[in-house]
Parts: C-alpha cells; sequence; structure tokens
C-alpha cells in the first residue's frame, strides 16, 4: 500500500506539482493524487515532465478529474461535457503515469436510482471506448461518495465492475462512514466492504485499489466536511487493520486538512499493523 497526499503537499514551496512529488519523497511518502478538481490544467509537455520526476523519486500517481461532473444531468450538453472532463483528466493522467482517476460521477435529482444506474453505465461505456480508441491506459475508479443525493454506493460500483470489466471502485471509507451518518465505523463494516470487493470483481480488486481516506464530519444529510484524523470519529485504525487483514495493495490518498501530517500518521500506523 502506497500511501500519500491529495494533491501538493503543504510544506512544497512554491507549491507546484514538481515541488510536490519531490518534498513527499523527502518525508518518506510514496504516493499522490493529482487534483484536477478545479479543471485539467496541464499540458502533454509538463505531464510528461511529471512522469520522469515521479519515476525518479519513486511516486506513484492517481488522478481526480473536476468536480464538475455530473452523468445524470437532465441537459445533454452537460452529460458530454462531463464526460470529456472524465476523458481529459485520463488522457493527461495517463501521460503523467497515473494508474486510475477518479471522479464523482452522478446525482440522483429524486430519479429512480436503477435508471440512474443504467445512464451512468452507458455513458461510462462511450468513456471506456474513446480511451481504447485513443490507447490511453488508465483505470476509471467512480469514487463512493458521501450523501445520499449522489450516485455512488458501494455496492453500485462494484455492480459497474461486474458490468464494466476492468472498472473499479475508488473506496473512499470516509465517504461510506459519512454517508451511513457514522453507522457504517466498525472493523467489520470496513472488512466487509473488502469481502464484497473480492468475491464480486475477483483478488485483482484488492491488488490495486484506489482509496481515500482522511477524518471527516457528518451532519443529517451526510458529508460535511474533511477533518484532521485527531478530530474525527472515524475508526480510521480500524480501516487500515482491514486493509492489513486482507493484504490489500494499491493506492492511498488522505484528503485530510493537514495534508502531509496525517498522511505521515497513516503510513506509520499502516507499518506498525504490518509488523505485528
Amino acid at each position: 500500500m502506497r500511501i500519500g497526499t491529495a494533491g501538493i503537499p503543504a510544506s512544497a514551496k512554491p507549491s507546484t506539482t514538481p515541488n510536490g512529488i519531490v518534498r513527499l519523497a523527502e518525508l518518506g511518502l510514496e504516493h499522490m493524487e493529482i487534483e484536477f478538481v478545479r479543471g485539467v490544467r496541464m499540458g502533454e509537455k509538463s505531464a510528461l515532465a511529471v512522469r520522469e520526476l515521479a519515476e525518479q523519486h519513486n511516486i506513484s500517481l492517481t488522478v481526480h478529474a473536476p468536480y464538475y461532473i455530473n452523468l445524470n444531468s437532465a441537459e445533454p450538453e452537460k452529460v458530454a461535457a462531463s464526460k470529456q472532463r472524465i476523458v481529459q483528466a485520463a488522457r493527461i493522467g495517463a501521460l503523467t503515469g497515473a494508474r486510475s482517476v477518479t471522479f464523482h460521477a452522478a446525482f440522483y435529482h429524486n430519479d429512480d436510482q436503477e435508471e440512474v444506474y443504467r445512464r451512468v453505465k452507458h455513458h461510462m461505456e462511450d468513456m471506456l471506448e474513446e480511451l481504447e480508441r485513443e490507447n490511453i491506459n488508465i483505470r476509471l475508479s467512480p469514487e463512493t461518495t458521501g450523501g445520499p443525493t449522489q450516485f455512488g454506493t458501494l455496492e453500485e460500483l462494484v455492480q459497474l465492475g461486474v458490468d464494466l470489466p476492468g472498472v473499479f471502485p475508488c473506496v473512499d471509507f470516509s465517504h461510506l462512514y459519512a454517508r451511513s451518518l457514522g453507522e457504517f465505523n466498525t472493523y467489520e463494516h470496513f472488512a466487509g466492504a473488502l469481502e464484497m470487493l473480492r468475491d464480486n470483481l475477483g483478488i485483482e480488486a484488492l491488488q490495486g485499489l484506489h482509496i481515500h481516506l482522511s477524518g471527516i464530519e457528518h451532519g443529517p444529510k451526510g458529508e460535511k466536511r474533511h477533518l484532521p484524523l485527531e478530530e474525527t470519529e472515524l475508526n480510521y485504525q480500524a480501516v487500515l487493520q482491514a486493509l492489513v487483514d486482507f493484504d490489500v495493495k494499491g493506492w492511498l490518498t488522505c484528503e485530510s486538512p493537514i495534508l502531509e501530517d496525517d498522511a505521515l500518521i497513516l503510513k506509520g500506523l499502516y507499518e506498525d499493523l504490518h509488523q505485528e
């Protein structure tokens, strides 16, 4: 399991992706998620330079596509724009050497959830075909979402993986906790999620899992905001224990407000559990 930060660590000065890669290596972290959340603002030349630097410093990369995505919009032009944002994030991400691109796929808008699933699946098929035509080798990993208005339960995303081979969820354990209003918070819950992935998508799903983990606060409507680990009621230690017990490999991105500080805490705890 390679552990790192959602974006450039705060202690990287000036705050650029190349400086972030160097800083993560200095800190002993191993991963960075490139945050294209406000748009894909990296050209091909820069992406190739990022790839070379990441390989040099042994930093793995994933990508978070823009937030402005809704594959269930009633407006066709918004759906088309959403798909192109994901594809462009995948296109540039692949040039950096990133292995997986994640995104929040859709909102329900009071539509029938099975119909929303069919629409999301259809649009995912279109994007997979476009990436294949362009020979772009990066995984599409829709993210488990933090509130009941959003498409993205673990069950929905596992079903997408069953229906669309090669698609695997990005499992945000903080979102699973917040969406359940704090109920999904035991070792048995976290182990059950990993069992669901393994049993439906095969051991491959646990050998390259895209993970988000940080402290989080929830209200009656689910996710409110990310918190430092010391301020959360999420049982993140049990998440790490489940990851160790199931021998999960992949990329764990810390989305804490104190990015590298909490990523280092998670890395230390993970390594301690691995040695027990």
